[in-house]
Formats: structure tokens, C-alpha cells, sequence
């Protein structure tokens, strides 16, 4: 009977949305105040560094037969360019391919960082609980702040290729006077949900695959079985795979929803 009242115990305290949460990870001072960032704040930031670090030093060597990180981020970028922008851009595929790449690389750098439990480890060197790390693209804020840059972008490019009055009049496809203003009605709703769905569908990815691991390890705490704990490692191990898989198909879809929704605000017979 207490073995079942310590197993109830730990599964009232046990949250798997925990390691996924946004918490204080350090203050800075600002004059009076204290700033305070956050985890998904802090992941952000150094995804940020990392890419300025990271993509300098791979373009820097210029060679005829590129190879190590400068192969790779060449094929990657070749890839987007000729693969996913130019068909839908077409004629203005240059003058959009950076934002691409940009976005492409950013969400994948969040959610690969994700995948590291920088905050265990900090944890365990220092004996101190820390903060330092966490899935940002698990948090709805985060991905809703890039969908809301990808909203933007597609409609300032598009009243600045078009121009306002053409763009406004764009906005919904050629039909009957009669049912023009339903039309219009239902392509501002879409423009709207667009980037929510970029979000929530980021978001939603992300945090299940976090929220899975989390919840395999638990029940090692739970059940305290040499079995047990075996499959819970061998599963949790399989889901990392599954993970890595998924950072890099959602940081793909992010990137070419994104081009696909900018390519019907710039090409006006979309």
C-alpha cells in the first residue's frame, strides 16, 4: 500500500510540461530596474549568436570545391534557393532568398538547440538548479513573434511590389460583383490564420516530442523497475531520433509556407 501511495505521490508532482516552460533564467540591471530573461529568452539570443558565428566562418573561405561547413551550408542554401523559392518567386527569388535562408536556419538552430538539456547540465556542474536552456520554439509566444515577422513581411512586400490600391484590390481573386465582399471578408480571416497556423503547427511539434521524453523518463521515477527504466531509455532514445527528424522537416515547412505566402502577395495572378 505505501508503494502505491509513493507512486500517487509522484505522479501528482510530476509535470511533463515542466523542462518546456518559461522561467527566470538571470536578471540584467538596467539603471533602477532588473531586467529579468527568461529560458526561451536566453535560447533565442544565443541561436542568434551562433548563426553570426556560424555562417561568416562558412562563407569566409572562398573555394573552388568547397567542403566541411561551407559544403554544407552551400548545399542547404542552393537547395532553398532552386528547390523551394525560385519556382513560387520565380523572377523575384533574389530579392527574397535572404529572408529565407534566415528564417530557415533560425528555427532550425531553435529547435536543434532545443534538443540539448543545456539547464541539466549547467545543473549538475554547478550543484545549483538552473534555467539556462529550454525549447523556445515550445513556446506559443516564440513562434508566434516569427509567424508575426512572416506576416509582415508578405504584406509590406506585397503593397511595395503591387502598390497599395493594386494590392488592395488583389487581395481577393476576380468573381461576381455580388459575392466580391464575402470574398474579401474571407481572404482578410486567411491572411490572419495564416501565420497562426505557422505558429501553433512549430509550436505544437516541438512541444509534444519534449512533453513525450519527458513523460518516459518519469515513469523511471515512478515504477523504480530495472525494466522499466530499460524500455523508458531505449524509448526515449527512438523519440530523440524522431525529434532530430523534426526539427529539421518543421524548420522546413516554417521556411516554405513562408515563401509559398509570400510569393501570393508579389505575384498578383496568384
Amino acid at each position: 500500500m505505501g508503494v502505491f501511495a509513493l507512486q500517487a505521490g509522484i505522479l501528482a508532482e510530476f509535470n511533463p510540461l515542466e523542462p518546456t516552460q518559461s522561467a527566470p533564467a538571470f536578471t540584467i540591471p538596467i539603471g533602477p530596474w532588473h531586467v529579468p530573461i527568461t529560458n526561451h529568452m536566453f535560447a533565442v539570443g544565443v541561436a542568434a549568436v551562433l548563426l553570426l558565428i556560424a555562417i561568416p566562418l562558412a562563407a569566409k573561405p572562398r573555394i573552388m570545391i568547397p567542403k566541411g561547413l561551407q559544403n554544407l551550408v552551400e548545399m542547404v542554401c542552393v537547395f532553398l534557393r532552386e528547390e523551394v523559392a525560385r519556382p513560387v518567386l520565380r523572377e523575384h527569388t533574389d530579392r527574397y532568398i535572404g529572408f529565407v535562408w534566415t528564417v530557415f536556419f533560425f528555427v532550425l538552430s531553435l529547435n536543434l538547440l532545443a534538443m540539448v538539456p543545456s539547464e541539466k547540465i549547467v545543473t549538475l556542474v554547478t550543484g545549483k538548479k538552473s534555467h539556462f536552456g529550454a525549447p523556445a520554439t515550445a513556446n506559443i509566444f516564440v513562434t508566434g513573434a516569427l509567424a508575426t515577422v512572416t506576416f509582415f513581411m508578405v504584406h509590406i512586400s506585397g503593397i511595395k511590389q503591387q502598390g497599395f490600391r493594386h494590392y488592395i484590390v488583389n487581395l481577393a481573386p476576380p468573381a461576381p460583383w455580388w459575392i466580391m465582399p464575402l470574398l474579401y471578408v474571407m481572404e482578410i480571416i486567411t491572411a490572419f490564420i495564416r501565420p497562426l497556423t505557422l505558429a501553433i503547427r512549430l509550436f505544437a511539434n516541438i512541444i509534444a516530442g519534449h512533453i513525450l521524453v519527458a513523460t518516459f523518463l518519469g515513469l523511471i521515477l515512478v515504477f523504480r523497475n530495472y525494466g522499466v527504466a530499460t524500455a523508458s531509455v531505449v524509448a526515449v532514445v527512438a523519440v530523440s531520433f524522431l525529434e532530430l527528424l523534426v526539427a529539421f522537416i518543421q524548420a522546413f515547412i516554417f521556411t516554405l509556407l513562408s515563401t509559398l505566402y509570400i510569393s501570393f502577395s508579389v505575384i498578383s495572378e496568384h
